[in-house]
């Protein structure tokens, strides 16, 4: 699997997002800095990590997502490359329209940080294939900004097409419908709040992201 990590500056789960992608692959991930305009050839995955791209200035992922690397991320995932976007990365897909929705600012106004029980909702995508479904897993959220908010309709669509893979066991941060992570139409593109790159070894608390990676490998 050869994948690439997309790093602007704000960004710090870059190294932890690269270290989940060649613990599972064997190969280093490619790291693509945000200005460049070209992304390498032949990649399998593309993750875009979590952090504070450009200081969450204006709105958090709007500045990443007018940058240079931003339209070969678009066009790959139009070819069908698989997008991972996490925390920040989930914000960025939204705003370049990649994803639908929006992420505010978390119900509490608070920093949520923390592990939280998540259920798999949906296992019949490239990112949860190896999980079980309607089970629940232990993972790390780490935002301000992790509020996913849509209108009805759009919510109403993500629900009937199976397209939220990940949902909050509890109300973390006052996303509707308690939905954690989403998928696009295609189903090449994930965005989720929580880490799975910070659970991946046992010695750091638990390994219930690892399965996300293997299932992008499979």
């Amino acid at each position: 699997m050869q994948s690439a990590v997309i790093v602007f500056p704000g960004s710090n789960c870059d190294r932890d997002m690269a270290v989940a992608l060649e613990s599972v692959s064997g190969r280093k991930p490619h790291m693509v800095w945000h200005g460049d305009s070209e992304l390498p050839s032949d990649l399998d995955v593309i993750a875009i990590p979590g952090g504070f791209s450009y200081g969450d200035y204006l709105r958090s992922g709007a500045m990443a997502s007018r940058s240079n690397i931003i339209k070969p991320v678009i066009e790959a995932a139009e070819r069908g490359v698989k997008i991972l976007g996490v925390c920040n990365g989930f914000q960025v897909l939204t705003e370049t329209g990649l994803l639908p929705g929006a992420l505010m600012r978390n119900s509490n106004i608070n920093f949520v940080c923390k592990d939280v029980q998540l259920d798999i909702a949906n296992t019949d995508n490239i990112f949860a294939s190896r999980y079980t479904k309607n089970t629940s897993i232990s993972i790390p959220v780490a935002h301000h900004d992790g509020n996913f908010f849509a209108d009805s309709e759009t919510l109403d669509r993500l629900e009937n097409e199976d397209r939220v893979v990940f949902r909050y066991r509890n109300d973390i941060n006052g996303s509707s419908r308690n939905i954690a992570g989403i998928i696009n139409e295609a189903g090449n593109v994930l965005g989720m709040m929580p880490h799975p790159e910070r659970a991946i070894d046992s010695k750091h608390g638990g390994t219930d992201g690892l399965q996300l990676f293997e299932s992008l490998l499979n």
